[in-house]
């Protein structure tokens, strides 16, 4: 049932262009796009390091800031993910992803799917923490799934990127939650039924 609920979920066409940067600010880089057809805009604030490099038809695994909640946080995303990157799609049924801001404590952070793109986000009862601790964070710490060691990802100028986002993204424009596997798995069944 789940090889063919994840085949379900990541049945795709070819991956979007990446979205443009506009503007870079330390380690991180602003891009935002038009859509023609609703002249809404959209952005993306992403480090310029990779969590996990793309590779082998395997679509990489990026820290972004987004609005969750009225809060910018890092989010783990693997965007327009296709049959070639099911194993991103894996993380949605099998785990977690922990993340350590500087010497702050660790959190833990659920995944969700967005359409064809995976997002990992802190807990809504933990986000103004976090918030407050990527601002002035040095480097964060990143553990997916069962690997042993985390990733390292230096971190400058969160601050200044942060701001730059929200003269872009205002507060109430906040990313969908995504779904999670139990309303997904509930959504699947209602097709047999």
């Amino acid at each position: 049932m789940r090889a063919f609920f994840v085949t379900l979920v990541l049945l795709a066409g070819p991956a979007f262009a990446q979205v443009p940067v506009a503007e870079e600010v330390g380690s991180w880089r602003l891009g935002c796009v038009i859509d023609r057809m609703t002249d809404r805009g959209a952005c993306q604030m992403r480090h310029r390091d990779w969590v996990e490099r793309p590779g082998n038809g395997v679509p990489g695994l990026a820290l972004e800031i987004q609005d969750r909640g009225g809060r910018l946080v890092p989010v783990v995303s693997a965007r327009e993910l296709g049959l070639d990157g099911a194993s991103r799609g894996l993380m949605v049924l099998t785990g977690r992803v922990q993340m350590r801001l500087d010497g702050g404590a660790m959190f833990e952070m659920r995944c969700g799917l967005d359409g064809r793109s995976l997002f990992c986000f802190p807990n809504a009862a933990e986000a103004e923490r976090v918030e407050r601790e990527l601002a002035t964070a040095s480097r964060l710490l990143v553990r997916l799934g069962g690997a042993a060691e985390p990733t390292e990802m230096r971190l400058d100028r969160t601050r200044d990127a942060m701001a730059a986002y929200r003269r872009q993204v205002p507060p109430g424009t906040a990313a969908p939650e995504g779904n999670d596997l139990s309303e997904l798995l509930g959504r699947l069944r209602g097709l047999f039924q």
